[in-house]
């Protein structure tokens, strides 16, 4: 096996877990939580930033053409109250991001020293995508549904 099949196959894996785990979510916890630590968002904030981390770079990311300003923000000091997603537009987005995967990951240069994120310094691309996988399926375990 190559490592571009096994990023494909881990990513895969993390975002059909992300995405069992939106499902699963009683309707009675979709909206509950600490502000901002609500259940929506959290869901919402593993797709994003596996999708942002996913690519080449900041520089190559496309938003998904429902986004939200401030929706994938988990940090109080910054985060503003918005109108929630719904889960439907969550699973939308995994599913979204889920067929970017291998197009994605077949066109990545793995061999360049350059994370593609300025807030990663001094780890190499295909570290940084190992980084990446591991903490989209930290994030989809650690949803209180699953």
């Amino acid at each position: 096996m190559d490592v571009r099949s096994a990023l494909k196959g881990q990513y895969h894996a993390a975002f059909r877990m992300l995405r069992e785990c939106v499902e699963k979510c009683p309707d009675d916890l979709w909206l509950t939580g600490v502000f901002p630590r609500t259940f929506w968002r959290i869901s919402y904030h593993a797709a994003f930033y596996g999708h942002l981390y996913l690519g080449q770079g900041e520089a190559s990311f496309e938003p998904w053409p429902k986004q939200r300003d401030q929706a994938a923000n988990l940090w109080v000091e910054d985060a503003e109250e918005i109108k929630p997603y719904m889960r439907a537009d969550v699973v939308e987005y995994i599913d979204h991001v889920r067929g970017l995967v291998d197009p994605t990951v077949d066109a990545l240069d793995l061999d360049t020293d350059d994370s593609g994120f300025p807030w990663y310094k001094e780890i190499t691309k295909l570290e940084h995508e190992i980084l990446s996988v591991g903490m989209s399926k930290g994030m989809s375990a650690s949803c209180p549904s699953c």
